[in-house]
C-alpha cells in the first residue's frame, strides 16, 4: 500500500505564508509533522507520497526523506487533480489518501487498519455532526451512494481520510479523469460510485479526534483539545 498526503494547495483561507501543513501547533510541530509521526507508528516513511505544488521547496527541504509528485497547476486546481498526478504512478497497488490539513489522534489507525487488511475501498466519516459547509454522504445497501457539499440529509462528514482498494484503482482514476479541474477527489468519488459501482464504506472513526483545518477556528480547536485530553495530533 502506498499513502498520499495532498499538500499542493494554497490554503489560502488560513492565511498562512507558507503551505498549511507546515502550519506550527501547540506542541511544537508542524501539522505535517505530527501526520507524519502518526503514521510511523504503523507503516514505513518509504510508502509514504506527497503531492506538493505551492512553496513546495519549503515542504521538500523540511522532509528530505520523503517521495514528491508535483502538481504545477496547483494554483489552478483542485485535489481532484492532485490526486489524479499522483494515482497513476501506482496503478498495482491499493492506496490511502489524506489532505495535507488534518489533525487526527493516531489510533485512528486502529479503525481503519481491518478495513485495508480486507481490501475494502472506504471514507472515513464523522457521525457526531453534520455541517453544511463539509462533505457529506448517504448509503444505500452499507454502501456510499451520494458524495458531496451538496448532500441532502447527510449521515455524517467525510474527515478527509480516504483507501482505495488496488482492484478499484484503475475505475477510479478514470472519473478523476472526468473531473473538472475544481472538482474535490470526492467528485471522482461520486462518479465511480455512479458509474462502475464502486463499493465504499463509510468507516465512522468519531470516538477519536480529526479535525481538518480550514480556518484559525479549527487550528484553535486543535490545539484546544491537544491541551486538555494530550491529544496526540497527526498530518
Amino acid at each position: 500500500m502506498k499513502i498520499v498526503i495532498l499538500a499542493a494547495g494554497i490554503g489560502s483561507r488560513l492565511g498562512n505564508p507558507f503551505p498549511k501543513p507546515l502550519t506550527p501547533l501547540v506542541n511544537g510541530k508542524s501539522i505535517m509533522q505530527m501526520q507524519l509521526d502518526n503514521i510511523n507508528t504503523y507503516y514505513s516513511v518509504e510508502d509514504i507520497n506527497v503531492v506538493v505544488g505551492f512553496k513546495k521547496d519549503l515542504i521538500m527541504e523540511r522532509f528530505p526523506n520523503l517521495s514528491y509528485t508535483y502538481n504545477p497547476s496547483f494554483n489552478k486546481t483542485n485535489t481532484s487533480k492532485s490526486l489524479l498526478k499522483v494515482l497513476t504512478k501506482f496503478r498495482d497497488t491499493s492506496v490511502l489518501w489524506m489532505n495535507g490539513d488534518v489533525v487526527f489522534d493516531e489510533k485512528l489507525f486502529d479503525v481503519l487498519n481491518p478495513f485495508i487488511q480486507k481490501k475494502q475501498s472506504f471514507i472515513a466519516v464523522n457521525t457526531s455532526k453534520v455541517a453544511d459547509e463539509e462533505v457529506k454522504y448517504t448509503l444505500e445497501n452499507g454502501f456510499v451512494k451520494e458524495l458531496s457539499k451538496t448532500v441532502k440529509g447527510g449521515l455524517g462528514e467525510a474527515v478527509g481520510i480516504n483507501y482505495i482498494a488496488s482492484k478499484d484503482i484503475n475505475s477510479f482514476i478514470t472519473r478523476l479523469e472526468e473531473c473538472d479541474q475544481n472538482d474535490y477527489f470526492e467528485r471522482g468519488l461520486e462518479i465511480s460510485i455512479e458509474k462502475d459501482d464502486l463499493k465504499m464504506c463509510a468507516v465512522d472513526i468519531s470516538e477519536y479526534n480529526c479535525i481538518e483545518i480550514d480556518f484559525q477556528e479549527d487550528l484553535d480547536t486543535a490545539n484546544k483539545l491537544h491541551k486538555e485530553v494530550a491529544f496526540t495530533v497527526g498530518l
